[in-house]
């Protein structure tokens, strides 16, 4: 077992760095020093890819010019709309503003019906930097990284900037990277770095791939835990052990 910003930053050659993960269920904020996961560091935020795909449904409904089609959308076939036809926006206020910026796409379900998004495509992600939008009242990701990246000592900051991975399927968004890095950039302007942020094309996936390579380092060895100990201690010993 292992933590998956530790993982995430593995998978892209890291053992120091801060992980933003944004996966279907929940959205973390992992800073990591030297293989060591600081947990005062960490930062979760209640928006993620499920969150998204609801919210995305919510939109179009309220828009019901295909509305029996809408209705219809299984699960699966809502999460394909969103990944296919979603994007992430550099200028939100702007964007909602001019209506030539919003350019349309078209998506055809799986019994023929064809389903046409225009404002949906931008506004969909965007509570994933202003949870305000799902009435949550928690900070956007980048102001969760800011204050990660506060917690830790001086000397370890200026090292870990350098090192920010995007990993999980909700920051696949065309346009999530460019984003992150625009806010983190505004929000940090006083650390004397240009900030960027490290986004693997395979990145929806980095924790996986990340936790292949972890398990064959020789100083992951003592992070193993026995069906033996399993069997003695039950499940609880997890939290003993990790």
């Amino acid at each position: 077992l292992a933590n998956t910003g530790l993982l995430s930053l593995c998978a892209h050659g890291r053992v120091t760095g801060l992980a933003v993960e944004a996966g279907a269920a929940m959205s973390h904020v992992t800073p990591v020093c030297g293989g060591q996961t600081l947990r005062t560091g960490t930062r979760c935020l209640g928006v993620a890819g499920d969150h998204l795909s609801r919210h995305l449904q919510r939109l179009l409904l309220d828009s019901p010019t295909e509305l029996p089609a809408l209705q219809a959308l299984t699960k699966r076939v809502l999460t394909q709309l969103k990944e296919q036809c979603c994007y992430v926006s550099l200028d939100y206020e702007g964007d909602l503003l001019q209506q030539g910026s919003r350019h349309p796409a078209r998506f055809q379900t799986p019994d023929g019906h064809w389903i046409t998004l225009g404002k949906e495509r931008f506004c969909c992600p965007e509570p994933l930097f202003r949870p305000e939008l799902l009435h949550h009242s928690c900070p956007g990701l980048h102001q969760l990284a800011r204050q990660s990246l506060h917690t830790l000592p001086e000397h370890a900051r200026r090292h870990v900037l350098g090192n920010i991975v995007l990993s999980g399927g909700s920051s696949m968004f065309p346009g999530f990277p460019e984003r992150m890095c625009l806010e983190l950039n505004f929000l940090l302007q006083g650390a004397g770095v240009h900030i960027e942020v490290l986004a693997n094309p395979k990145r929806g996936t980095a924790a996986w791939a990340g936790g292949s390579m972890a398990a064959s380092l020789t100083s992951f060895q003592h992070s193993w835990m026995t069906k033996d100990e399993y069997q003695e201690h039950g499940a609880g010993y997890v939290h003993t052990r990790f």
